[in-house]
């Protein structure tokens, strides 16, 4: 049997209270509760999901799979109850659901791809009121009208004849391609990025890196194509870029370039501690411009990649995680040698971050003017978590046994010669 074509209000409404659309709206319902479940049982197959899932989203009902799955029960749907009902609902709830799909997934997307900001909450809004704007003109039957007032709004642009319905479809085309380059992005990087450290987590963010913006330059070549321009154009706008490069954005290339370098030769890695212009910490993220830099009192650097590579950095855990420390004491000259030695690698020995193998060494460096200098010096493991913490803890102990022993910590002393006048 054939749909009911309401022509106005009136006849929507008298159309909406048959009894056969009461059976639509039973079918659409059960729709949704199908829809739900298949999407349910998927999220929990992938039990190790991201709770931002694009796909499934943190409640299921706001990711992209649960408007996808009910739209194809609704229109398959749709297509069995078309031979023996007159269809009423299903007129308005498949543009409604269309919608739905088109807002969910622009959202997600940019939800995956930025960060929140006050532009994308725009975007987010101006894509939900376009996407219910095109289902309100699509169900009254006046988008057919519209756009062909719009196509009537032309003119001409060099060889090209412009309209506003070309521009308005162009943009929707374009932004179409962008969201699902932005998709394919966001998810190769996830899948990238997933349950990995260390220096293979740097590979693969340069793997991720490429890539996005690979997708991205693919993306908008193909949305500048469907808005209508010219590609045979990006032959002037390449070389304004060129020469853009090579005298105003000279640095911003080269901090690009190296920061490629380095993420391809893995000559620095997030997590390695280093040491860049009288600043140290651990790298926490190495991106394509610059890379962050955390310092133990929580202090973050950015520090463009150019002067990582064109600077001396000092890398404590490039090729060995081991990193040596050592503490200077004085003791008076009369101290047992032996005995000091003894307690000094005692007091390294105690502390559980201090290596047994190498071991702690003691070394007498000179002989001062107020005392003997012994050198205390010893290996650790974990610089990321701090050096001056535990020398102080060695200090401290090296006092206590001192003090123990009654071994003199010797203080400046001087000898005053009065000559009578």
């Amino acid at each position: 049997m054939s749909e009911v074509q309401p022509d106005d209000l009136q006849n929507w409404l008298a159309a909406l209270a048959q009894t056969s659309t009461l059976i639509e709206l039973a079918v659409l319902l059960g729709c949704a509760l199908l829809a739900w479940l298949l999407a349910h049982l998927a999220a929990k197959a992938f039990v190790g999901r991201d709770a931002n899932s694009i796909t499934f989203g943190r409640r299921i009902v706001d990711g992209v799979l649960f408007p996808a799955l009910w739209l194809a029960l609704a229109y398959l749907a749709r297509q069995l109850l078309g031979h023996t009902l007159p269809l009423a609902a299903f007129k308005i709830a498949i543009p409604v659901l269309m919608s739905l799909l088109v807002i969910r997934l622009g959202v997600k997307v940019l939800q995956a791809a930025f960060s929140e900001t006050p532009l994308i909450r725009f975007l987010e809004r101006t894509i939900s009121w376009v996407a219910w704007l095109a289902m309100v003109l699509w169900v009254s039957g006046l988008l057919p009208v519209v756009m062909e007032e719009l196509d009537q709004i032309s003119w001409k642009v060099g060889s090209s004849q412009l309209s506003v319905r070309k521009i308005i479809e162009g943009s929707l085309t374009a932004g179409l391609v962008l969201i699902i380059t932005l998709w394919i992005s966001s998810a190769l990087e996830s899948k990238l990025l997933r349950h990995v450290t260390g220096g293979e987590l740097s590979l693969r963010k340069a793997f991720s890196n490429a890539a996005k913006a690979l997708l991205m330059f693919v993306g908008l070549l193909l949305a500048m194509s469907a808005v209508g321009i010219d590609m045979s154009a990006l032959s002037v706008l390449g070389g304004a870029v060129g020469v853009g490069i090579g005298f105003g954005l000279q640095k911003l290339a080269a901090n690009y370039v190296s920061g490629f370098v380095i993420l391809a030769e893995r000559s620095m890695r997030i997590g390695d501690t280093v040491q860049v212009d009288n600043f140290s910490g651990v790298i926490t993220e190495i991106n394509a411009r610059y890379t962050v830099i955390r310092s133990l009192s929580g202090r973050e650097s950015i520090v463009p990649n150019e002067m990582l590579i064109t600077s001396r950095v000092e890398n404590l855990s490039l090729a060995d995680p081991k990193v040596w420390q050592s503490t200077t004491v004085s003791v008076g000259y009369e101290s047992d040698v032996d005995l000091v030695t003894r307690l000094l690698l005692q007091a390294a020995s105690m502390q559980e971050r201090v290596l047994q193998e190498p071991g702690p060494a003691v070394a007498l460096m000179n002989f001062g003017a107020d005392g003997l200098e012994f050198r205390l010096g010893y290996w650790i493991r974990d610089p990321e978590n701090g050096s001056d913490n535990l020398r102080s803890l060695i200090n401290l102990a090296i006092l206590q046994l001192l003090r123990e022993n009654r071994i003199e910590i010797p203080f400046p002393q001087r000898v005053i010669h009065q000559r009578a006048a």
